[in-house]
C-alpha cells in the first residue's frame, strides 16, 4: 500500500524479463492486451512518459497519471507529474482505493516496494531488449494464480500477492 491505496501492477514480460526494446513492446499478443484492458478499465493507471507515448493514443475509460520530467501532449483524462514524490502526493488525494502501475522499467522499480498485487503475463519468448521487469523478492510475494495459454505465442498468466504489505 501507498498512501492508503492498494497498488496493483500489470505487466507483460518475456521469459528473460524483457518488457521493452527501443521504447516498444517486442511482441503482439492479443490475450495479454485484453488482460491489461480488463484489469485497468475504470481505474487510475500510472505509467512513465515513454510508456504512455509508446501506446500512441489515450486509453479509453481510464484516468492516466504520467510520471516524467518532459512534457507530454495534453489529452483528456491524462495528468502529469514530474517526480515519484509528486505522483505519490497526487495518489494521496485521489479518492480511488486501487491504482494500477503499468510501466516502464523505472516506474515498476519505484512502485514495487509498495505493490500489493502483481498481474504478470509471461510471454514464451526471449527477445533482446533494453527494459526489464524487476525481480520479485520471493520472500515478499506468493503466486496465487497461474494459467497457461497455448497458441501461436504461448504465455502464462500469473498473479502474485504480497505476503506482508508495507503501509506508508
Amino acid at each position: 500500500m501507498l498512501n492508503g491505496k492498494r497498488i496493483s501492477m500489470v505487466a507483460a514480460m518475456a521469459t528473460n524479463r524483457v518488457i521493452g526494446a527501443a521504447n516498444d513492446i517486442p511482441w503482439k499478443v492479443p490475450g495479454e492486451q485484453r488482460r491489461f484492458r480488463q484489469l485497468t478499465e475504470g481505474h487510475l493507471v500510472v505509467m512513465g512518459r515513454r510508456t504512455y507515448e509508446s501506446i500512441g493514443r489515450p486509453l479509453p475509460n481510464r484516468d492516466i497519471l504520467v510520471i516524467g520530467t518532459q512534457p507530454i501532449v495534453a489529452a483528456e483524462n491524462v495528468m502529469t507529474c514530474r517526480s515519484f514524490q509528486e505522483a505519490t502526493d497526487h495518489l494521496a488525494n485521489d479518492k480511488r482505493d486501487e491504482v494500477f502501475i503499468a510501466g516502464g522499467e523505472k516506474i515498476y522499480r519505484l512502485f514495487l516496494p509498495y505493490a500489493d498485487t502483481i498481474h504478470l503475463t509471461e510471454i514464451d519468448l526471449t527477445p533482446p531488449g533494453d527494459a526489464l521487469f524487476p525481480e520479485l523478492p520471493p520472500a515478499d510475494f506468493d503466486c496465487i494464480e497461474r494459467a497457461r495459454v497455448d497458441g501461436p505465442t504461448p504465455y502464462t498468466l500469473l498473479t502474485f500477492q504480497r505476503i506482508a504489505s508495507i503501509a506508508l
